[in-house]
């Protein structure tokens, strides 16, 4: 069976956090399920990823995509202790190891919360 985009879609669907794929421009190439529900209009496909961070976070970003390119795989980005999630970059790269993009990744930390998604409580 060939997986194409679809089903590929509805696997990153069915992960309850928020995954923002982004190109090597910083522009957002794919959100799942549970980002558009947490951005809710606010960026989306076709957005700079620069339009939701301060630029602290952009300068951070940059050099994540450096570490990606030295080699480095997922990084530890943050914490949001009011959302209680780490944030991660993760690069993504093609079948001969270049990277072509990233996407930050969350995961709470604290005690599970319903997100609407999952049926998680």
């Amino acid at each position: 069976m060939m997986t194409d985009f679809s089903v590929l879609s509805a696997i990153l669907d069915a992960y309850p956090y928020q995954i923002v794929f982004c190109d090597r421009n910083h522009i957002i190439q794919y959100m799942n399920k549970a980002a558009h529900k947490r951005y809710d209009g606010r960026i989306g496909i076709g957005d700079s990823i620069f339009g939701c961070h301060n630029q602290d976070s952009c300068q951070k970003i940059e050099a994540f995509l450096t570490r990606a390119d030295a080699g480095e795989e997922e990084m530890f980005e943050a914490i949001n202790p009011a959302r209680q999630e780490r944030e991660f970059f993760t690069p993504v790269r093609d079948q001969q190891g270049k990277v072509i993009g990233y996407f930050e990744r969350h995961e709470f930390y604290g005690e599970l919360k319903d997100n609407g998604i999952s049926g998680i409580g």
